[in-house]
C-alpha cells in the first residue's frame, strides 16, 4: 500500500499543478582567536523559546490558498502550525562574526537568518535583535518569527523560514572570513546560498546572494532581504532623496512621499502626514520606494543618534520597502505576540531583481544570479542623503541656516578633507579623520545669501572623492499608474497580449487565476503561435506532463521551421529535448538538443543535457568534449562542473576530476552533489562521514544527488551514494522509503533484478510519516515499484 500512497500523493501533486541543501560540510566550532582581524566561530547559545509542536504528517495540496499575493503551496513541505504556548530555554548553534567595529550572529537553525548585529562602538543593535523565539503563524509553512534579516528565495517568507538550513564557514585569503548558509528548495528544485562577510577594518556586512536555476525549466523567483529594525517614536524612514512616491503591494496603489496626502492601506493621510516616521503609523501598512535612481535604504533612530543603511546597485537590487505593523491597539498586540519585551519593529527590506511583493523575475535554465548588498550602522548623522559602501552622507539645515553635516565612513579615513560648495564656489574646507567610530558631525556656518539647493558637500582623500551629495529640487513626476486585474480573455482583441497576461499570470504565480484560460483563448484564434505553444509546453512540463508538453513544443516548431528555416531562437528545441528524454527517448532528444545549441541563449543547458545522454550510451570521450562546450558557455554551472568530474572519474581523470569538482564548491559551497562527487573521487572516510552528516540533517538531498546520478545514467554511482546512507553512517531507524525504492530502481535499471526486489522489500518496513515526493524522476520510480510488487499495491 505505501508505494500506491505515495505514487497517489505525486500525483495527486502533478494534479495540483505543484512545481517542484546541500553542503560543502561544516567547519567545527573552535574558540575565537583574540589578535585576529576577524574572528568567526561557532557556540551553543540558550535562547528562551516558545515551542512549535510536531508538524502535520498529512500531505497538504494546493487549494487556491494566497500568500502575500502569491500562490500559498506548502507542499511538498510538512505544515508547521501548532503553536503550544510553552516555554523553555532551548539551546541553538550561533555562528559568530566579530571585527574591530562589529559583530553578528546567524542562526542555521531558523533559515540562517542573521540573527543578531552589533555596532561595538556604541554598543547599538542596528538590527532587531530578539531576546526570545517567539513563534507565530505568519509563514508560508505556519511558524515564523521577527527580527533580523529574514532571506526570501524564491518566495516571500520563504518556505524554510523558520527551518534549518545548511552552513559552512570559510577563511579567505585576505583575512576576511564568510559565513555560507543556503539550502536546496524543493518547490521549484532551485537552490540559492547567502555568505556573510567580514573584513579587517571594515564596520560594514558583505552580503553575497547567489541564486542557483538547477532545474531544467524557466523559474520566476523572487528576492527580498527582509530586515527588522527597532522602533520607537524617534524612528525615521530613510528612502532616498529623490522618492517622490511609495506603492503598495501589487503596486494597486501610490501616495506621494515622504508627506502621504491620500488614503493609502486603508490610513487617511489626506491632511497631510509624513509617513517616513514611525510613529505616524497607526494601522498597519506597506510602502516600497518609487526610485530606480539610488542605490541606498536605511532608517535612523533620532533618539539614540544611531541607525542603519544598505548599500547596493540599484540596476540589479531595485527593491526599497517599509512595513510596519502600527503602533495603535493592533500594532501593539503584534508585538505582544512576536516578542516579549524587546518592543515594536520595522521592516526595511531590499528587494534584488524584484522591486514589489509580489514581483518575480526570470532565471533560465542553468542560470545563476549574483547580488552584493552591504549593511552597515550609522551614528551621528542625524540622518542620511546618499551612501555606498564605502561612506554615508548627510546634509540638514538648522533653524539658523547653518549647514547640519554628518558623515560616517565604513573604514579609516585619515586626512580626509570636506569640501563644502555653492555651486563650483568652495565656501569651506575642512580636514577631519574619520572611522566607524569617529564619524563627523558638525553644524557648519554658511555665508550669506548662501541657496540651499546650490549646496554640495564632498568627503575627498588624497583628492579622490569617498563620497559627495548636492541639493537638488527634483522635477516634479506625475503620480503612476496603477496595476489594474487582467482583462477576461474574450475581450482581449490580440493574439499577443493573450499570451503576455497567461505570462504574467504563471510568473507571478498568482493565487486566484491560471494561465490556461488566456492561452487556450489565444490557441482557439492562433493554434500554432508560437509563444502561446512554448508557454504552455514549458507549464505542462513544470506538472510532469511530458506527452502534453511534447505536442505543444511540436506545434510550436511548425512556423519555427516552416519552409526549411533555421530559426532564431532555441528555446522549441531544447525543451522539446527535455520532454522527451523525460520519456527515455533518448536518442530523439539528442537530435533536438543538438538544435537547441545553435542558439546562445541554450548552448549551456543544451550541451549539458547532450552530456548527458553521451553518459546514458556509456560514450564519455563525447561526453567530456559536450560538457567542455557547456562551460565554455557558464563556467559557473555547477551542474556542468559536477557531471564534468564524473565524467573524468569515469575516464580515470581523476587529479582534474578533482580540481573540476573543487571548482564547483568554490562557486556554491553548500552543493551536497559536489561533497558525493568529492567522495566517489577519493572514496575516503573523512569525507564520507561529512556527506553522511549533511544528509542526515538534510535527507532530501540524498534523493537529489541520486537522481542527478541517475538523469546522466550513472546508475552505479547513484547506488553507492544510496548505499553509503543506509550503511553504518545513516540513520537506520530514520530512512524515508523513498531511498530504497531509488536504490531497487536504479538495481532494476542495471538488471540487477534479485537486488531491486531486495530494496523494494526493505521500503515497505520504513515508516511513511513526512514522506512527500518532491522530484518528477519519483513518478516513474514508483510506477516501477507497482509494477515489479503489484501484490504490495
Amino acid at each position: 500500500m505505501k508505494k500506491n500512497l505515495l505514487l497517489l500523493i505525486f500525483l495527486g501533486l502533478i494534479i495540483n499543478e505543484i512545481q517542484c541543501q546541500t553542503g560543502a560540510g561544516r567547519i567545527q566550532a573552535r574558540n575565537p582567536v583574540q589578535d585576529e582581524a576577524v574572528r568567526i566561530w561557532a557556540e551553543e547559545v540558550t535562547i528562551p523559546t516558545y515551542m512549535v509542536g510536531e508538524a502535520d504528517p498529512n500531505p497538504m495540496f494546493y487549494f487556491g490558498r494566497a500568500y502575500q499575493g502569491a500562490e500559498g503551496r506548502v507542499y511538498p513541505y510538512p505544515l508547521y502550525d501548532k503553536l503550544t504556548g510553552i516555554k523553555q530555554d532551548k539551546s541553538y548553534k550561533m555562528i559568530w562574526l566579530e571585527n574591530e567595529y562589529i559583530k553578528i550572529g546567524i542562526l542555521p537553525e531558523i533559515g540562517g537568518r542573521l540573527f543578531s548585529a552589533l555596532d561595538k562602538t556604541n554598543n547599538y543593535s542596528f538590527i532587531y535583535t530578539q531576546h526570545v523565539i517567539k513563534p507565530a503563524l505568519i509563514g508560508m509553512l505556519g511558524a515564523w518569527i521577527s527580527g533580523g534579516i529574514e532571506w526570501n528565495i524564491p518566495h516571500h517568507h520563504r518556505a524554510t523560514s523558520y527551518l534549518p538550513v545548511q552552513y559552512c564557514l570559510e577563511e579567505n585569503p585576505d583575512y576576511s572570513k564568510t559565513v555560507w548558509v543556503g539550502e536546496l528548495e524543493l518547490r521549484h528544485r532551485t537552490r540559492w546560498i547567502v555568505g556573510y562577510t567580514l573584513r579587517p577594518g571594515k564596520s560594514y556586512v558583505e552580503v553575497t546572494i547567489r541564486m542557483f536555476n538547477t532545474s531544467p525549466y524557466i523559474q520566476s523567483v523572487l528576492c527580498f532581504a527582509n530586515t527588522g529594525v527597532h522602533a520607537n517614536e524617534n524612528y525615521q524612514v530613510i528612502f532616498p532623496p529623490s522618492t517622490q512616491y511609495v506603492t503598495h503591494h501589487s503596486k494597486r496603489e501610490f501616495t506621494t512621499w515622504p508627506v502621504a496626502t491620500t488614503i493609502y492601506g486603508g490610513a487617511d493621510f489626506t491632511k497631510g502626514v509624513d509617513v517616513s516616521w514611525y510613529k505616524n503609523h497607526y494601522n498597519s501598512n506597506s510602502m516600497f520606494a518609487w526610485n530606480y535612481s539610488e542605490d541606498f535604504v536605511g532608517g535612523y533612530d533620532h533618539g539614540k543618534n544611531a541607525g542603519v543603511v544598505c548599500y547596493a546597485d540599484h540596476h540589479t537590487v531595485p527593491g526599497k520597502k517599509f512595513w510596519t505593523w502600527g503602533n495603535a491597539p493592533y500594532g501593539k498586540m503584534w508585538d505582544q505576540t512576536l516578542t516579549d519585551d524587546d518592543g515594536p519593529y520595522v521592516e526595511l527590506m531590499v528587494g534584488s531583481y524584484s522591486d514589489n511583493q509580489p514581483d518575480y523575475s526570470w532565471m533560465q535554465p542553468d542560470e545563476i544570479k549574483d547580488i552584493k548588498q552591504y549593511w552597515y550602522p550609522l551614528r551621528e548623522t542625524r540622518g542620511a542623503k546618499n551612501a555606498n559602501k564605502n561612506a554615508t552622507i548627510n546634509l540638514d539645515f538648522n533653524s539658523a541656516g547653518n549647514a547640519l553635516i554628518g558623515i560616517y565612513t565604513t573604514g579609516k579615513v585619515s586626512g580626509g578633507v570636506i569640501v563644502v560648495k555653492d555651486k563650483d564656489k568652495v565656501i569651506r574646507e575642512i580636514k577631519s579623520d574619520i572611522s566607524p567610530d569617529k564619524p563627523y558631525s558638525a553644524t557648519v556656518n554658511l555665508p550669506r545669501n548662501t541657496i540651499k539647493e546650490n549646496l554640495s558637500v564632498s568627503l575627498l582623500k588624497d583628492g579622490n572623492e569617498i563620497i559627495s551629495y548636492g541639493m537638488t529640487v527634483p522635477e516634479k513626476e506625475s503620480m503612476p499608474d496603477i496595476v489594474v486585474p487582467p482583462l477576461s480573455p474574450e475581450t482581449i482583441t490580440s493574439v499577443e497580449q493573450l499570451y503576455l497576461t497567461g505570462r504574467r499570470i504563471e510568473q507571478f504565480h498568482n493565487p486566484s487565476l491560471e494561465p490556461d484560460p488566456w492561452w487556450e483563448e489565444a490557441l482557439i484564434r492562433d493554434s500554432l503561435d508560437t509563444r502561446v505553444n512554448i508557454a504552455f509546453g514549458i507549464n505542462k512540463l513544470k506538472k510532469a506532463q511530458f506527452n502534453e508538453a511534447e505536442k505543444y513544443f511540436r506545434r510550436a516548431l511548425v512556423r519555427l521551421t516552416g519552409s526549411y528555416t533555421v530559426p532564431q531562437e532555441g528555446e522549441a528545441f531544447y525543451y522539446l529535448g527535455v520532454a522527451l528524454k523525460a520519456q527515455d527517448r533518448n536518442d530523439e532528444a539528442y537530435k533536438y538538443f543538438f538544435k537547441s545549441i545553435w542558439s546562445e541563449a541554450f548552448k549551456a543547458p543544451g550541451y549539458r543535457s547532450l552530456a548527458e545522454i553521451d553518459c546514458i550510451r556509456g560514450d564519455f570521450k563525447k561526453a567530456l568534449e559536450n560538457i567542455n562546450f557547456s562551460l565554455s558557455n557558464n563556467d559557473k554551472n555547477v551542474n556542468s562542473l559536477i557531471l564534468k568530474s564524473a565524467i573524468l572519474r569515469h575516464c580515470e581523470i581523476r587529479e582534474d576530476a578533482l580540481k573540476t569538482v573543487n571548482t564547483a564548491i568554490t562557486v556554491d559551497p553548500l552543493n551536497v552533489t559536489s561533497l558525493a562527487e568529492k567522495w566517489l573521487i577519493n572514496n575516503d572516510d573523512i569525507t564520507s562521514s561529512e556527506l553522511m552528516a549533511i544528509f542526515n540533517d538534510y535527507p532530501e538531498n540524498v534523493l537529489e544527488t541520486a537522481v542527478f546520478y541517475g538523469n546522466a545514467g550513472l546508475y552505479n554511482d547513484a547506488l553507492m551514494v544510496l548505499k553509503e546512507f543506509t550503511g553504518q553512517n545513516g540513520r537506520k531507524e530514520h530512512i524515508s522509503p523513498l531511498v530504497y525504492y531509488y536504490l531497487g530502481y536504479y538495481a532494476g535499471r542495471l538488471g540487477r533484478t534479485v537486488e531491486m526486489k531486495h530494496y523494494y522489500s526493505q521500503a515497505e518496513m520504513q515508516k511513511s510519516d513526512y514522506i512527500f515526493p518532491f522530484q518528477y524522476e519519483a513518478i516513474a520510480i514508483l510506477k516501477n515499484v507497482i509494477e515489479v510488487t503489484p501484490y504490495d499495491a
